[in-house]
């Protein structure tokens, strides 16, 4: 009996351990390409949706916020978006069109069988989930980080921009040199890049004016890299705003950050 019970034990402390840690899957999207998605912890799910040029693991594997959702009793679900990480870099531009992205995330959470999840974007990310929730009802709050209103332009000129010198139309200049020499380091592919600039999902200002979710704009107070945090939070009509210490790389993996987010989602 004692055997039994020890057998019992030893199981239940491997299915607990399991749980809490990370579980790297992925799944086949609606056009046949692979997305790859970490799987932390248990309970309610919070969607983190990663930048430019990084992929999940680099935005938030390492951050508090990651940390301390999974504390506080979330599943925390963090995709590669496609081109970006372990999921599927397909060379051809149709694959990043028609809001591909969109896509991928309706279908990831389609796959967990989820009838409902919050969503976090920082970011690029934040532009991405701008777009998704005018489109996919089941999100219940979104938290959009380290973006202003810029996004909201087909033209705006910092797209543009990106998308010229990741697909090597334009040399590099002031504005995007540094990520250019980031985007080195990472071993990235530049024409995706590229592609995903051109292709980014658009979002109208009429758009997030209809967006009836509870909303929250966080920003670090020294970061201005992508507009006026106040000038989005304004466009949102359920929305508060934040800003915490940083600038726009450090922000997102400060306890700051972190605290203030949960504290949004906690809230009934």
């Amino acid at each position: 009996m004692r055997i039994y019970k020890s057998i019992f034990i030893v199981i239940l402390c491997l299915i607990s351990c399991q749980s809490q840690e990370e579980r790297k899957k992925d799944f086949i999207s609606f056009d046949g390409i692979k997305i790859a998605y970490s799987d932390h912890g248990n309970g309610k799910i919070v969607l983190l949706i990663h930048g430019f040029i990084v992929d999940g693991n680099w935005n938030w594997g390492t951050s508090e916020l990651k940390k301390q959702l999974i504390k506080q009793g979330y599943r925390v679900i963090i995709p590669d978006l496609r081109g970006n990480g372990n999921s599927d870099k397909p060379i051809d531009e149709n694959a990043y069109k028609n809001n591909a992205e969109i896509k991928d995330l309706m279908a990831l959470i389609d796959h967990l069988q989820s009838d409902e999840y919050m969503a976090i974007g920082y970011s690029r990310g934040a532009i991405v989930l701008a777009n998704l929730v005018t489109k996919d009802k089941r999100i219940t709050k979104a938290v959009f980080g380290g973006m202003g209103i810029g996004f909201t332009n087909p033209t705006w000129h910092r797209r543009i921009e990106f998308g010229n010198v990741f697909s090597g139309r334009t040399e590099p200049n002031d504005m995007t040199r540094e990520a250019v020499e980031f985007a080195k380091d990472l071993d990235v592919n530049f024409k995706i890049m590229g592609y995903l600039q051109d292709y980014q999902p658009e979002t109208t200002i009429a758009e997030l004016n209809n967006i009836e979710v509870e909303t929250l704009v966080i920003c670090g107070d020294d970061d201005l890299d992508n507009g006026n945090p106040k000038e989005l939070q304004e466009q949102l009509p359920n929305s508060k705003l934040s800003l915490v210490s940083g600038d726009h790389m450090s922000a997102p993996f400060s306890m700051d950050f972190a605290e203030t987010i949960i504290e949004f989602l906690n809230e009934k």
